[in-house]
């Protein structure tokens, strides 16, 4: 990817900025993986041990990049505005065109730097990203009902509960319900 290509997926925020991953951060993932390995497992899907490798996250990476180019996923990472570090991830993906234009949304944070606001300011970017770039007219985002700060993050960002989607994602091996809600674009 290009340097005008990656300063276009730049965005700042007043503590983070978000911009997509290229294979140059795949040291980075590793890093983020491993550190809060514990704490993420509680929100994802199971992990190979392969995953948390450099060569596997640069190829991981390599194939998001692809992914954007063709309009199907945007994978970007959290940086600290202050520090320029990898503090999380945030993405679109399931990009959904024709008369449906949307998307979902998905992020982690490092443990450490949950209750900063972070995660909120990331979504807020992310969704405006999608409203004002990609022109789609709704973001969507699932969220386990036990996760309340994860709720309260959506929340703040603009999102509405919207019903209950039963035993629709496996988590950790388990099949987990998922509190549905949503944003539609104000422009449409």
């Amino acid at each position: 990817m290009n340097e005008t290509l990656e300063t276009k997926f730049k965005l700042f925020g007043e503590n983070i900025h978000i911009r997509l991953l290229t294979v140059e951060d795949a040291e980075e993932m590793v890093r983020l993986q491993l550190e809060n390995k514990a704490f993420f497992e509680k929100f994802s899907m199971q992990r190979n041990n392969d995953f948390y490798t450099v060569e596997n996250q640069r190829q991981r990476i390599q194939t998001l990049m692809e992914n954007a180019k063709q309009d199907l996923d945007y994978y970007f990472g959290i940086f600290t505005n202050d520090e320029e570090r990898l503090v999380g991830t945030i993405n679109l993906f399931s990009v959904i065109r024709g008369s449906i234009q949307s998307a979902f949304v998905g992020y982690f944070l490092d443990q450490e730097h949950n209750g900063k606001g972070y995660t909120t300011e990331a979504v807020k970017l992310i969704v405006k990203y999608g409203f004002d770039e990609l022109k789609l007219h709704r973001v969507e985002a699932g969220v386990m009902p036990h996760n309340i700060g994860s709720i309260r993050v959506l929340e703040k960002a603009g999102f509405e509960k919207e019903g209950l989607a039963r035993k629709n994602v496996k988590i950790n091996g388990k099949w987990e319900d998922h509190q549905q809600m949503a944003i539609i674009n104000p422009a449409d």
